[in-house]
């Protein structure tokens, strides 16, 4: 899923999704596939392309974030 991020974050067309079929939220409210919120998922379908480009960029500032916690 990560490995898309550079591609999803610099793409000027659709935005893919960043789920990986890992449906199973954690106790902070993400999920444990593609570290986004419950809202994040919910209103993807609806989001327009930017919108998308900045839920990317969050997911990679989790991973990160989980990397260093580690």
């Amino acid at each position: 899923m990560l490995r898309s991020a550079p591609r999803a974050l610099a793409s000027q067309g659709d935005v893919g999704s960043p789920c990986v079929s890992i449906c199973r939220m954690d106790a902070g409210g993400l999920c444990e596939g593609c570290l986004r919120s419950l809202p994040e998922i919910a209103g993807w379908s609806r989001m327009d392309d930017a919108a998308r480009r900045v839920v990317w960029g969050a997911i990679l500032q989790r991973a990160q974030a989980r990397e260093v916690a580690a």
